[in-house]
């Protein structure tokens, strides 16, 4: 069983920085690949960030390239994502989540989750 708690989420205006971060127990955090998800009211939930278990090679879709950066600190169990230039759209709910595969974008291949931080961008 692994527990992940997120932490970090706030309001911040547009074209703001926030970084959330989430931390990990209960199995050995390194071995796992770490994504960041996001959901809107109403809307599915959507991939946002995610770094492999070992080289640390980083993926990102394109409303978030260039903006968002996914990095782990493997001594301290936690996953960051540092998002830059924020916009009212990025307004969701967001969540890491762990995957034993060596990276993933899709919810499903995710095994435990955390229960999210809200973060929302201000116009």
């Amino acid at each position: 069983q692994v527990q992940l708690v997120e932490s970090g989420g706030g309001l911040v205006q547009a074209g703001g920085s926030l970084t959330v971060s989430c931390t990990a127990s209960g199995r050995t955090f390194s071995n796992y690949a770490m994504g960041w998800f996001r959901q809107a009211p109403g809307k599915e939930r959507e991939f946002v960030a995610a770094i492999s278990w070992n080289y640390g090679n980083t993926y990102y879709p394109d409303s978030v390239k260039g903006r968002f950066t996914i990095s782990r600190d493997n001594a301290k169990n936690t996953v960051y994502l540092q998002m830059n230039n924020l916009k009212p759209e990025d307004t969701a709910v967001y969540y890491c989540a762990t995957t034993p595969r060596w990276v993933a974008s899709r919810p499903h291949e995710y095994s435990y989750w955390g229960q999210g931080t809200q973060v929302t961008v201000s116009s």
